[in-house]
Order: C-alpha cells, then sequence, then structure tokens
C-alpha cells in the first residue's frame, strides 16, 4: 500500500456525485465467509461496485448520504495486488476513526502500467444511531480472488472474511 488520504472534502458536490449506480453486485455464500461478486462493463467498474458491496454488507447503503469525499491512493505489482489493496484501502477508511462509510465509489486514475488506483469514496461518517450495523468485516482475502476481463461483461470475485 501506497499513501493514503484522508481529507474528508464536505459537501455539496457535483450533481453526478449524487447519482448513485445500479447495483452489480452480489454475495455469494463461503465456507465462513462471504464472496463478493461484482459485475460491469469495465474493470475499473467491478473494482467500484466491489467496493461498495463490501460497503453496504458492513451496513446498510440506503440509510447513507453523499456529504463527504475521501481519496484513497493505491499500488500493486498485478491486477489482483491492486484489487487486494484498494479494497483494503477503502475498509482502512471504514476501520479508522472517524469511521466512513462510501455509498459511492469512483475511481478516478486506473493506471495498468504502474498498478495504480486513485479513487474519490463519497458518504459519511458512521453513526450507529443512524446506520444499522451489518456484518465486520475483518479482512480482505486473496482466496479465490478473480478479476475476469475476457467477455464484454466483466467480472470480479473477492472473499472477505468477516
Amino acid at each position: 500500500m501506497e499513501d493514503h488520504e484522508i481529507d474528508g472534502e464536505l459537501g455539496p458536490f457535483a450533481p453526478e456525485v449524487y447519482e448513485i449506480p445500479w447495483k452489480q453486485y452480489e454475495y455469494l455464500d463461503h465456507t465462513a465467509d462471504v464472496q463478493l461478486h461484482s459485475w460491469g462493463s469495465t474493470v475499473e467498474e467491478c473494482f467500484e461496485q466491489c467496493a461498495v458491496a463490501m460497503f453496504d454488507y458492513i451496513s446498510e447503503l440506503d440509510k447513507c448520504d453523499i456529504l463527504e469525499m475521501r481519496r484513497v491512493s493505491v499500488e500493486g505489482h498485478d491486477m489482483l495486488s491492486l484489487l487486494y489493496n484498494f479494497l483494503d484501502e477503502c475498509l482502512f477508511m471504514f476501520n479508522c476513526e472517524p469511521f466512513f462509510l462510501a455509498k459511492k465509489v469512483k475511481i478516478i486514475e486506473f493506471d495498468r502500467s504502474a498498478w495504480k488506483i486513485r479513487a474519490e469514496l463519497y458518504g459519511e461518517e458512521f453513526d450507529l444511531e443512524k446506520h444499522p450495523q451489518g456484518t465486520e468485516v475483518k479482512a480482505i482475502t486473496y482466496s479465490n480472488m478473480q478479476v475476469h476481463e475476457d467477455k464484454p461483461q466483466k467480472e470480479v470475485f473477492v472473499i472477505i472474511d468477516i
């Protein structure tokens, strides 16, 4: 993991920030864990949806408002390490005070030659009085992690430790 930025930029944001993409993810049963499955027309979209799926597993995102933006920047050495580091950094944003719950994730740079991602996370601070507590995500795992780019619909599979 490289640098991470916590710079709680406060809204209001441009109108497109408040447009939430259709859910393109699901949860698959896995022994003692949960597998996130996301899809989209690009790998970037899959990564974004996978991160949102993780946040939605932690708490109900329909109760989350877009009030702040946080930035993350990660590097890897291949596609799987990039996905792992990206999700791990997103999870860090939730587990580090102030706890941040992202309703929307937008990748603004996806560099395959340097294996680098810069992304913006939109949401708000987690508040137990407002946000129902879902399941604690302990860690991202490499176990059976998959990125499929060989068809028009791209797919990502990630097992999270709960």
